[in-house]
């Protein structure tokens, strides 16, 4: 499986791992909190884990040609969340720390 990862600094992160969760739970499987989110997309697993100041994303591919779009398509619908402040996705290889 092919991973990255990105943490956003917002004080509005639980805000927005919910409005992403409830956004895609009319279309794939999706669990819930308002402090972690994991949503089951075409390209592969979205999760999601919020505390009072950061947004962590971790995506995983199957195939590593995928990574790029699926994290476009996470980051554009984020950002529509997210109007009233600019957000910066510092995207990296990888998964959770060890």
């Amino acid at each position: 499986m092919n991973k990255r990862r990105a943490d956003v600094q917002t004080a509005h992160a639980s805000r927005y791992l919910q409005q992403l969760c409830k956004h895609w739970g009319h279309k794939f499987t999706v669990e819930f909190t308002p402090t972690h989110g994991e949503i089951a997309l075409p390209f592969g697993p979205c999760i999601l884990d919020a505390d009072e100041h950061t947004l962590n994303i971790e995506l995983s591919a199957t195939d590593a040609a995928d990574l790029p779009r699926f994290q476009q398509v996470v980051e554009d619908h984020i950002k529509r969340f997210a109007f009233r402040e600019e957000l910066a996705f510092d995207w990296r290889e990888g998964g959770n720390p060890a």
